[in-house]
């Protein structure tokens, strides 16, 4: 798939744009495999589908996002129950991303998982700061979820952290990781994906001396410049055709 101009794309029916959704889906969790975002089983994006607001679509539990094709999507409902589909969900997964989806009826999809910048960053219990034009997107627009308390498996948890996310697109969640959402699966994966990197951005400069940060008023008029949610989902565009065309049965 040779790189194609970013359009917003229209579906002529529901099952059109169902599959171009868990083609999205698999590109990201192929490129978070690439980038090194695995860890064992933990880890997980979601879509809600586009016909049944109370489902979602998610990674079999236990399989490698190096390996995941559209096909091998799971289909859960906010009840836990695995609707399409032959594999388990992972219970982090249902207990922390139904209740985001319940509480942000605007979230399409959300991503998680144990990213080593991500993970080691969430465990000063800080957030980030303005300190590199990338890092201008998340100002005034994370949170963090200043609490641990051991393997998300309940949906009170879930909830916990919905809570704390509130109306951002990304929240820390100390001792965690980071958690991103977005209004298209493109744009909630480029939020992780340049999260992740913006982490390991103010780890390094931490490490080397005292940073200076960018002054409020002008991070705030770049995050309107590269922060909103057209310019996330352009901004995974390249990587999404890269991903196409150097593993094509992720559509399968």
């Amino acid at each position: 798939m040779r790189p194609t101009p970013f359009t917003i794309p229209e579906f002529s029916d529901i099952e059109e744009e169902r599959q171009f959704l868990k083609q999205r889906l698999a590109a990201a969790f192929r490129l978070f495999g690439l980038f090194g975002f695995e860890e064992g089983v933990a880890g997980h994006i979601t879509a809600r589908d586009p016909e049944f607001p109370d489902r979602f679509w998610v990674n079999p539990f236990g399989m490698s996002f190096k390996q995941i094709r559209a096909s091998d999507l799971i289909c859960v409902d906010h009840d836990g129950n695995v609707v399409i589909g032959d594999w388990p969900v992972n219970a982090a997964a249902f207990a922390i991303h139904s209740q985001v989806h319940m509480a942000r009826p605007d979230v399409i999809a959300a991503a998680h998982s144990h990213s080593i910048y991500g993970k080691t960053f969430a465990s000063l219990g800080i957030e980030l700061d303005p300190l590199t034009q990338d890092s201008c997107a998340f100002f005034e627009d994370h949170a963090l979820f200043d609490d641990f308390t051991g393997v998300v498996n309940e949906t009170s948890e879930g909830a916990r952290i919905a809570e704390a996310l509130g109306n951002n697109k990304m929240a820390i969640l100390r001792n965690h990781g980071l958690l991103t959402v977005g209004t298209s699966v493109d744009a909630a994966a480029w939020w992780f994906i340049t999260a992740e990197r913006t982490c390991q951005s103010q780890l390094m400069a931490m490490a080397a001396g005292k940073p200076v940060l960018i002054d409020p008023d002008v991070a705030r008029h770049t995050r309107g410049q590269m922060g909103s949610e057209m310019a996330g989902a352009f901004s995974f565009h390249p990587l999404y055709t890269w991903i196409m065309e150097q593993q094509p049965d992720l559509a399968n």
